[in-house]
């Protein structure tokens, strides 16, 4: 059973920062795509960040990021602890939003971020974000 639990959400003011994270059990997960989609009240869920599981400068991964939070968001993973963490900064007003982590599904053994919610296989709770102005 396949389970993604998201955490490090909560109330920040603008420019603030904050670190969510998302643990995975039941997949393998060195192997798994994942990525960060955010929901913003009264809108549909939106892509936000990705990593592949090999590649990139460290080797540890690729990532892509939406235009939106490129400069201010960091996503890596930890394969040692089955995590990946989205790293938040200078965050706005427009960043409040439901934050969910999602995994690809990893038998498909993909090697690229996909940015549609219908690509993505399994899907945690969610963790709210909150940024006053």
């Amino acid at each position: 059973q396949v389970q993604l639990v998201e955490s490090g959400g909560g109330l920040v003011q603008a420019g603030g920062s904050l670190r969510l994270s998302c643990t995975a059990s039941g997949l393998p997960f060195a192997s798994s795509v994942l990525g960060w989609f955010r929901q913003p009240p009264g809108r549909e869920r939106e892509f936000v960040a990705g990593i592949t599981w090999r590649g990139g400068a460290t080797g540890n991964g690729a990532t892509t990021y939406a235009d939106s939070v490129k400069g201010r968001f960091t996503i890596s993973r930890d394969n040692a602890k089955n995590t990946i963490y989205l790293q938040m900064n200078s965050l706005r007003s427009d960043d409040t939003a439901v934050y969910y982590c999602g995994a690809r599904d990893p038998g498909r053994l993909y090697t690229y971020v996909a940015v549609r919610t219908d690509d993505y296989r399994y899907w945690g709770q969610g963790t709210q974000v909150t940024v006053s102005s």
